[in-house]
């Protein structure tokens, strides 16, 4: 639509009331599986969340919140926070990372874009240095895009590269980098068969290496800096498949955690520095993580860490990972243009909005991709600090509580007509894979799921609970008849990734009119329908080309 085919006015809904305050709150890694010790909701005690499922049945429902329902190629793609946050933000379900660069790929148009033609002219005289997630779980990264994009770039002229791997263990199984490592290094000595340079110079952990988000810890993305620009790590291999056996071993760290590595020749020199003159891209298409290092390879007044050498580089992301600040600014692949998101709508329809956050996911996400404000006279987004320097499962509460508190004040404040956040505790503890923490966690939430809802009754409002995505309903990866997986040793495989489960989505509170229920006429209900929901829950109709709306109301 351009901007002179619709009114950012919405209609009154003929039957729903305006003027009652509305909490959206999101549930990060809350699906819904069967009840075995594997369900680490199941296992928590969770009163508020029981009593919200065992309550009106017409007041509870199970969405999807993977693969088509939110933008993703196939319904065997898991969700994640950020696709999961843009649909319930926008309300339409847009192509997504994954699939935006699959078929970059599949056409050929990614090496004939702006973004690859800027990169290819480093190409005679300079390395080609590729920095990403070395996976296919699909959430950050695929690996099979990688070695499209390896192959194209030596197609189209590359003559030197150079591979800087992040290694996974959380949207995959922990483990699994040796086979992905061995995978790339085949590919690669197939390139060098070609005359072409190509080889594995530096890695680490995801969660240790480079993917920090949110800026809460600087000291993760200097780590990446020192191993891929600097080629200084404190460990150095001659190989990376000995690297992260040796470092998985000798440290007890898990993939997510593997110290920086570096690989040096037969005279101990760092094989694939990145110097002045070389091209860089960052192969992950989510955006959250690759950010920061973004910020870092870009930015000439960079001033979080000691960078020691900057290099003359031609940088690109394979998206581009924050609109609003046109960072980074070539990228290979054009990303969604999401426009028109519910809270845009809303705002400029008087609604005054509250949003809290430990991540960026009830703003940035929920917006679009956008960052700051929409209207800065009627919106406060508070974002709490995540704890830095542990894993999640040392204080699986999270800031889940003062998250909650945030929310309660604004609720009770009276300054706001939408009080939105996001819980992440069941997401971030279930990905160290660590049950009985996820346990903890899942409690917690719930917790704060309570002070909200505690809140709203005080007021007189309506709460609309969800969920981003599946996670800490089932930590364990399951055979083809659904019985635990065992590994060689007869142990249970632990999952730390998403899962393909459905999350709930409850409605209530004293505000709520009585004739309200949820359809059962909407044909596969997503994540994608909660924007036109919340709509009708602040009194307004949605716009014509949203998702249709989950509730209807009834005379009673």
């Amino acid at each position: 639509m351009g901007s002179s085919d619709f009114s950012w006015t919405l209609p009154d809904h003929p039957k729903l009331p305006k003027g009652k305050p509305v909490a959206v709150v999101v549930l990060d890694g809350w699906g819904e599986a069967d009840a075995d010790q594997y369900n680490c909701i199941h296992v928590a005690e969770t009163p508020t969340m029981d009593s919200l499922k065992k309550g009106a049945p017409e007041k509870w429902k199970l969405v999807k919140a993977h693969g088509t329902a939110v933008g993703l190629p196939s319904d065997d793609d898991m969700g994640n926070s950020e696709v999961g946050h843009n649909a319930l933000g926008a309300g339409r379900i847009f192509a997504q990372g994954a699939k935006l660069v699959d078929t970059a790929l599949a056409s050929g148009k990614i090496f004939e874009g702006e973004g690859f033609k800027y990169i290819k002219e480093s190409f005679d005289q300079g390395t080609l240095h590729l920095i990403g997630l070395l996976s296919d779980g699909g959430v950050h990264s695929r690996l099979d895009q990688l070695q499209l994009l390896l192959n194209g770039a030596s197609a189209n002229g590359a003559k030197k590269i150079r591979v800087h791997i992040l290694t996974d263990g959380r949207d995959v199984l922990d483990g699994t980098s040796v086979g992905f490592v061995e995978t790339l290094e085949n590919d690669l000595s197939q390139l060098c068969a070609k005359g072409i340079d190509a080889c594995i110079a530096s890695g680490g952990g995801r969660m240790y290496v480079t993917m920090d988000r949110y800026e809460n810890d600087w000291d993760v993305v200097k780590r990446g800096w020192d191993a891929q620009v600097l080629g200084e790590a404190p460990h150095k291999f001659q190989n990376a498949v000995e690297a992260v056996k040796t470092l998985r071993s000798e440290t007890k760290a898990n993939d997510q955690y593997l110290p920086p590595f570096v690989i040096v020749d037969d005279s101990d020199k760092a094989v694939g520095p990145i110097l002045d003159g070389d091209a860089v891209v960052t192969f992950n298409f989510r955006a959250d993580r690759m950010v920061m290092i973004a910020k870092a390879l870009e930015y000439e007044d960079f001033d979080k860490f000691d960078r020691v050498r900057v290099p003359k580089i031609r940088y690109a992301g394979m998206l581009q990972y924050d609109g609003e600040l046109k960072l980074p600014s070539h990228y290979l692949v054009s990303p969604p243009e999401i426009e028109r998101t519910s809270g845009e709508y809303l705002v400029k329809n008087g609604i005054r909005t509250f949003a809290c956050r430990q991540f960026g996911h009830v703003t940035f996400f929920w917006n679009g991709n956008r960052s700051g404000y929409f209207d800065e006279t009627k919106e406060e987004y508070v974002e709490i600090p995540s704890d830095s320097g542990i894993t999640f499962n040392v204080k699986p509460k999270m800031k889940a509580l003062e998250i909650a508190e945030k929310a309660r004040d604004a609720i009770l404040s009276g300054k706001f007509d939408q009080v939105r956040v996001n819980l992440p505790n069941g997401d971030m503890v279930g990905h160290t894979g660590d049950i009985e923490a996820t346990v903890v966690a899942c409690k917690a939430a719930d917790e704060a799921v309570k002070m909200i809802l505690d809140a709203i009754e005080q007021v007189g409002g309506i709460y609309l609970v969800t969920a981003d995505h599946g996670n800490a309903e089932d930590m364990v990866k399951r055979n083809k008849s659904g019985q635990p997986q065992l590994d060689k040793k007869g142990e249970i495989q632990i999952l730390t990734s998403h899962t393909l489960q459905p999350v709930p989505v409850a409605i209530g509170g004293p505000g709520l009119h009585s004739g309200v229920r949820f359809r059962n006429d909407v044909q596969t209900p997503g994540l994608a329908n909660v924007a036109a929901t919340v709509m009708n829950l602040h009194g307004f109709e949605a716009p014509a080309d949203y998702e249709p709306t989950l509730i209807e109301v009834v005379d009673k």
